[in-house]
Order: C-alpha cells, then structure tokens, then sequence
C-alpha cells in the first residue's frame, strides 16, 4: 500500500515561488548511433516573505494487516511503524517547505486542522500529529508556533512529519489528501 499526501501551503503574506529543478537525460550510444531525449527544466524566483512546497509529505510503503496500526514519519524522515503494519522498503519522506524573509524576522507557523484525512480506494485513514523539524521538534496544531529566521540571508527551511493511522484489512492503493501550512511574518 503507498500512502501520499499533497500539501498546499497558503501563507498570510504569499508571493511567487517555485523550486529550481533541471532534468536531462542522454542515451550512451556508439559513435554512428544517434539518439536524443528531451528534458524539462522550472525555475521559482522567490519574493520576500513568502514560502512554498519543496515537497511533499509520503509515508512510503506499507504493508496492512488483520490488526490496525500507525506509521509515524518524523521531520528526520526516519519511520516506526506499530500494531499491523509493516514498512516495506526504505520508502518516505517528511514534507518540506522553504521560504525567503530577513535574519532574526519572527515567523509564526500553524496548521488549518490538527487532523485530516486521506482516501483512496478503501476506508480512508487519518493523519495527525503533525511535526515540525526545529530545535527541537515541535507539535503542529493550529495555534502558531513561533520561530526566528537564523540565516544571514534571511533564507529558511523545515521538514514536516506526521501520524497515519491504518485500518485493519485497509485496502491496498495509493491514498491522499491535503493539509494547509500558514506562515504570519511578524
């Protein structure tokens, strides 16, 4: 079972963001072969103040069982798995958000819901304990935590992780959601 969630920041203060992102690919070929490929490349210009998606948060592979069970992803990207599940593979990620202020700015940080839920093509599941990876970790809810932008430059970057909780006998399939992230520059 692959477990995904999409996340859509909506920050107070928001403006143009992307990540930097550039593919290519080429064929080894003799020398009278040819072959050619195409490749993509995105580029995000940032505005002060704001802050997007690197990427998103996914729990990786997991195998359910007759016994209900949760997957925990912490911010380090390390998981633990307890009752009927079992991680398959070395699968998951934390999401990951970026953004641009000025150094020592206070930024407040806080979730739409403390719980949301994902579907697929079975029972959907919650997530909820939603961490952020600071020093030191920090609970998510919807009350703002506040943190200061230590680099000179004023740019900043967090990882987040969270709970899923399985059902027994939960359908494999690929399941997802949303959850909204709001960043309040003081």
């Amino acid at each position: 079972m692959r477990t995904r969630h999409t996340h859509n920041p909506q920050p107070v203060l928001r403006g143009i963001a992307a990540c930097a992102l550039l593919t290519a690919a080429a064929a080894a070929a003799p020398a009278q072969a040819q072959a050619s490929s195409q490749g993509e490349a995105e580029a995000i210009v940032l505005r002060p103040l704001s802050f997007f998606k690197v990427n998103d948060l996914e729990f990786g592979d997991i195998i359910a069982s007759g016994t209900a069970g949760t997957v925990t992803l912490r911010p380090d990207g390390s998981r633990a798995a307890t009752g009927g599940v079992t991680l398959a593979g070395a699968g998951g990620e934390p999401a990951r958000f970026a953004g641009l202020g000025s150094f020592n700015r206070q930024v407040n940080i806080s979730l739409g819901s403390n719980t949301i839920w994902i579907t697929g093509p079975g029972t959907r599941m919650r997530v909820r304990t939603f961490e952020i990876g600071s020093t030191p970790t920090a609970v998510l809810s919807t009350s703002p935590t506040r943190f200061r932008i230590a680099s000179a430059l004023g740019n900043y970057n967090f990882p987040v992780g969270a709970t899923l909780e399985v059902g027994a006998n939960q359908a494999p399939g690929d399941y997802s959601g949303t959850f909204t992230i709001t960043l309040n520059y003081l």
